[in-house]
């Protein structure tokens, strides 16, 4: 039995929840993922899963070995990469996950420049807007939008990002400019999961934080929905300003409230930082933290 490949289907069938899913990610038959996770419960003698047709379930035992296998095969693959050369020179993969608006506007011009500069390097770029679990997701780098809670992650501050209030033009002459929070009582406006509440907004008068009640007329899932509405002259919607600067540079957007604007989101670059860096890692780093440094200054403009 080859310990290493069936602790690596076992870690697999647990993070992908069934022996099937385990298959397709190593390309090879459900009947031999089971027997190889089979034997391995054979040989330690114990039962590490719990099998049902819906679902698997780890045992107490399970628990425990499958943090031993992550561990084990966290080193076995650091010493890989070292015999292959990632902590002298830069070369390999580098997975890199970040929001989804702020990756295609920001992160990407930077990965292909970096793409240029190292032709050894391969990046496989992850946009999502949620919160990615590094280690367990074998994920290299994030990109982290908002204040990050305590952990052992080491985190490289690049900036910082507005939360905006705005609307079109041709709407604010329409209703007219709200001059304080509570004047958006009588507005209609655009909300998104996400950012907002679909009933309330928060705004900051001096450190006091001030939950504003807000008509909320149309409720979409994505910023750049919301974006387009408020272009359109739906009405007022939040967003980042990151996500409205060549809008607003355009005219087709004027942002409102700046004085009640709330406290601005950091954005860092996030990664376990345990042991030796990569040489890519600490390449990509190098690069890319002075350039998304300037591209933020340039998005976070103040109106």
């Amino acid at each position: 039995m080859d310990r290493l490949e069936a602790m690596s289907l076992f870690v697999a069938a647990v993070e992908a929840g069934s022996l099937s899913a385990a298959g397709r990610r190593f390309g090879i038959p459900l009947a031999t993922v089971s027997r190889k996770v089979s034997d391995l419960e054979r040989h330690l003698k114990t039962r590490l899963l719990n099998r049902s047709t819906r679902q698997l379930t780890l045992t107490d035992a399970g628990h425990a070995y499958l943090a031993a296998c992550r561990r084990i095969l966290d080193e076995v693959g650091e010493a890989e990469r070292t015999a292959a050369g990632e902590y002298s020179a830069p070369t390999g993969e580098l997975i890199i996950t970040a929001p989804i608006v702020f990756g295609r506007l920001h992160v990407l011009p930077v990965v292909t420049g970096f793409l240029a500069a190292y032709p050894d390097v391969a990046i496989r770029l992850m946009l999502a807007d949620r919160i990615t679990q590094l280690t367990e997701e074998h994920i290299d780098l994030a990109v982290r939008i908002g204040e990050l809670p305590d952990s052992s992650l080491v985190a490289t501050r690049i900036g910082s990002i507005r939360r905006v209030v705005c609307a079109s033009p041709a709407y604010l002459a329409e209703h007219g400019t709200p001059e304080t929070p509570k004047d958006l009582a009588s507005h209609s406006c655009i909300t998104f999961e996400g950012l907002t509440t679909p009933a309330t907004w928060t705004f900051a008068t001096g450190k006091t934080e001030l939950p504003v009640p807000i008509r909320s007329r149309l409720r979409v899932n994505t910023a750049e929905a919301a974006i387009d509405a408020a272009i359109a002259g739906v009405g007022i919607t939040r967003v980042l300003s990151y996500q409205i600067t060549a809008a607003v540079r355009s005219g087709t957007l004027r942002t409102v409230l700046e004085p009640f604007e709330p406290q601005r989101w950091p954005v860092s670059l996030v990664h376990a930082g345990q042991g030796l860096l990569p040489v890519k890692l600490r390449a990509f780093l190098d690069f890319a933290a002075p350039r998304l440094k300037t591209r933020l200054v340039q998005a976070t403009w103040q109106a």
